[in-house]
């Protein structure tokens, strides 16, 4: 029996009458009703579960071998506990309710969700970290998804209590319903930092950096070298630490300053730790008490974060002159730490053993490293070739924010890229698609505005019109579309905080309230969304295939206007032309010449404008667009 079938048959067999009203969104439903309907929990996922299984099966996104099947991947970023969190029996809060249904999201809900986000042309879902989480400093009411526990479990708490199932049989249901639909699965894994209770620690003390438990953590925005946090520089030594870091000197690296490193201790045994009020703590022969330190921001180096609560960073060299957490020893390893002898081999094994375990145990097709590029090159070349040599077409994405060919030459088959911060930067944009047209990317990126750190689209000046703008950049540009779950919803809440966001902003939102680390819900029934939009974008996608995913630069023609407000540029081949025209301004009409590449011709609306325009002998056609308005047009030479 499938672990799909064995959900259904446990939904069947534990079926009851509720006492709550138990309502569910129209989208998830039929993929079009903004109303939320009551029904039986039991009966909806089973039957919904049900009609995916009996659903003809569909073929996955492919591509050349390696993983690089990313270059067709068209993507939804799914959180569940955020993703599929929904007030089902309308009392205003989130919470597990009378019949043991919980609200916030889960693993059955999000299989439930698959088939909504295939309708919309998603080929691939990427899920941020769903294993097992930590308690120890935890952020907010829930904990963040990257303070992770144990690499090798799910989180329980994607568990319906109402149920008697395994988190390990619903993920594996859930990789399963997506294959059948035609959807691959992309995990996001953590490999550099670890929950501060992680399970690993009884076992394997010696995996973690340790500090007298006597001191106290630094406040934010103290600089007292006598508490923990990041290591306060002396502003003289700045210059050489960039210089060498720069340059690629990472010999004889500055080490922190003294007092700081002699807050580091060496770990306890095994036999000297042990959980006390849910934290760890260890004592050293000599009777030295002694605990697990949180993690910080290691670069910049005067950086004055406080400790990052919940998280430690891993130990991933052991060397006496190194016991200590610095960017020498977590990012830009000294290159007399970082050798074969110092790795500490036992932590490299157990973590390069992560990846295909969820291979072989519920078939995934990819990952995301989260800061794979800190990690030591060696054991990321390790975890790479594992996990290949299982499945040659297993795909590795990087969190990296630069398109370059080192993360190619390292064997990643996608970057984010910097395209979260640029979106909304028409100058930038212009810059960028120049680029294009000369040289051909190094490297896969993402096509988004947003993800789960930045500001929402939907809070950007005239959502409608950027959100619109940012799904025609999808259509255009040679690169991955990449939608983050609630885009569709015109979501404007940030998930977290963590890039992009300037001191006022900030001052808007309570850190302990932010959707990555407490309850929240998506407004699924709201009357507008995105949702029609999405689906004529990923049309048009597939429609021009075959030109719009080509990176040859000779494709991509910038054009000009004589509105230096209108962004215009063109994909061609020798079979079709298509030109994209953007008002970068979001609120003021603008008028002028869109240049083309045709004479004798007409332009064929597809996005923006309907109808045809003769063009006879005309080079350019002219347009007029309201504020952070778009079009796209097929220009059709007349034979």
């Amino acid at each position: 029996m499938s672990a799909l079938q064995e959900v259904i048959e446990c939904l069947r067999q534990q079926r009851r009458d509720t006492k709550s009203p138990y309502r569910i969104p129209g989208l998830w439903i039929d993929f079009e009703s903004s109303a939320a309907q009551t029904r039986n929990p039991y009966d909806f996922y089973a039957e919904r579960l049900q009609a995916i299984l009996e659903s003809e099966p569909q073929s996955l996104v492919t591509g050349p071998i390696g993983g690089d099947w990313t270059q067709n991947a068209i993507t939804y970023n799914l959180f569940p506990r955020v993703s599929t969190a929904f007030d089902h029996d309308g009392s205003g809060t989130l919470e597990i309710n009378a019949d043991g249904w919980r609200e916030t999201g889960t693993l059955l809900k999000s299989i439930a969700l698959l088939p909504y986000i295939r309708s919309m042309g998603f080929n691939t879902v990427h899920l941020l970290p769903i294993n097992a989480i930590g308690k120890d400093g935890k952020k907010g009411t829930l904990g963040s998804p990257f303070s992770i526990r144990n690499l090798y479990l799910i989180d329980e708490n994607l568990l319906e209590p109402a149920l008697d199932m395994s988190a390990e049989l619903l993920f594996k249901a859930f990789v399963e319903a997506a294959h059948q639909l035609g959807l691959r699965v992309v995990m996001e894994f953590v490999f550099r930092v670890v929950a501060k209770d992680a399970d690993w620690v009884a076992e394997h003390p010696e995996w973690f950096y340790w500090i007298r438990a006597d001191i106290p953590d630094r406040e934010v925005g103290s600089k007292d070298p006598n508490r923990f946090g990041a290591p306060i520089w002396p502003a003289e030594q700045l210059g050489e630490l960039y210089w060498k870091v720069n340059s690629g000197q990472y010999h004889d690296l500055l080490p922190p300053p003294e007092n700081y490193r002699a807050m580091y201790t060496s770990p306890p045994r095994p036999d000297q730790v042990q959980m006390i009020n849910g934290r760890w703590l260890g004592t050293l022969d000599d009777g030295t008490v002694v605990r697990i330190p949180g993690a910080f921001t290691d670069w910049p180096p005067e950086s004055i974060q406080p400790p990052w609560t919940d998280v430690t960073y891993f130990r991933m060299y052991d060397h006496p002159d190194f016991n200590y957490m610095a960017y020498n020893t977590l990012r830009m390893y000294d290159s007399r730490l970082a050798t074969p002898e110092n790795a500490v081999r036992s932590l490299w094994d157990r973590l390069i053993g992560v990846i295909p375990h969820y291979q072989n145990t519920y078939g995934i097709d990819g990952v995301m490293m989260d800061m794979g590029h800190a990690l030591p090159k060696q054991l990321m070349r390790e975890c790479m070739e594992a996990a290949r040599q299982i499945n040659p077409d297993f795909a590795f994405w990087a969190e990296d924010f630069s398109i370059s060919s080192e993360n190619r030459e390292r064997g990643y088959n996608a970057v984010m890229g910097y395209l979260i911060f640029d979106l909304h930067q028409p100058q930038r944009m212009q810059a960028f698609i120049d680029q294009l047209a000369y040289h051909r990317p190094e490297i896969t990126f993402f096509i988004t505005p947003e993800n789960h750190n930045t500001p929402r689209a939907a809070s950007r000046m005239n959502a409608l019109g950027f959100c619109h703008q940012a799904l025609l950049y999808m259509v255009a540009l040679p690169g991955m579309p990449f939608i983050l779950s609630g885009f569709e919803l015109f979501e404007s809440h940030p998930m977290n905080t963590g890039l992009g966001f300037d001191a006022d902003q900030l001052k808007l939102y309570d850190p302990e309230k932010l959707p990555l680390f407490s309850e929240w819900a998506f407004d699924w029934t709201r009357e507008g969304n995105m949702v029609g939009a999405i689906r004529y974008a990923f049309y048009l996608r597939e429609q021009y295939k075959e030109l719009l995913t080509n990176t040859d630069p000779a494709t991509v023609l910038p054009g000009s206007s004589n509105n230096p407000n209108l962004l215009v540029f063109s994909r061609a081949n020798k079979d079709t032309i298509l030109t994209f025209v953007f008002n970068m301004t979001m609120f003021d009409y603008q008028v002028g010449e869109a240049e083309l590449y045709a004479r004798d011709s007409v332009a064929i609306g597809r996005w923006g404008f309907d109808g045809m325009t003769r063009l006879s002998e005309r080079l350019s056609i002219h347009v007029e667009l309201s504020g952070g308005h778009s079009i796209m047009f097929e220009v059709d030479t007349l034979r």
